[in-house]
């Protein structure tokens, strides 16, 4: 049985890359939850222990964070107005319910509106849009690079059955 709950908490760390990579999942969410029923079925002596689960806890929450600053700061970069900035993060939460194009779309159009309605040019309001979405690609590789730590963290503190 100990194999059965490694392939199914190797499976959910493969739907967790995608959805780190997709954002259709919620990839560092999926990852957690796989750690945490890999510890309940398995018990402690052969799973994780409590601080390695609160890593993950705190990693996941970083991952998110990243998720909605990520097109702030990089519309702030491209030299946004607070406006531009505000805009591009409400566009990124708008865009959560359009699937993938709206969430590389939003931002974007957010970052633009904003900057339209504080009164600047177009060339200016193309640059915070531009900015965002160079925010959500360099958010989108932190999210990753957040899951193979946490995929890491996991196969470090636990012995394979193999």
């Amino acid at each position: 049985m100990e194999l059965f709950w490694w392939f199914f908490t190797i499976a959910l760390f493969a739907v967790g890359l995608i959805g780190t990579v997709l954002p259709i999942l919620p990839g560092t969410t999926i990852i957690l939850a796989a750690v945490i029923i890999h510890r309940i079925m398995l018990g402690a002596d052969k799973s994780v222990g409590w601080k390695a689960i609160v890593v993950l806890i705190l990693l996941t929450l970083l991952s998110y964070v990243f998720d909605f600053l990520g097109s702030y700061f990089g519309a702030k970069y491209f030299g946004a107005t607070r406006w531009g900035a505000l805009g591009a993060i409400a566009g990124a939460l708008v865009g959560l319910f359009f699937g993938i194009i709206g969430l590389f779309v939003g931002p974007v159009i957010g970052a633009v509106a904003g900057e339209f309605i504080a009164g600047k040019r177009m060339i200016d309001a193309g640059r915070a849009g531009w900015g965002s979405l160079l925010g959500n690609l360099g958010a989108l590789i932190g999210k990753l690079i957040i899951a193979l730590v946490m995929i890491s963290i996991f196969l470090v503190n636990v012995r394979s059955p193999f």
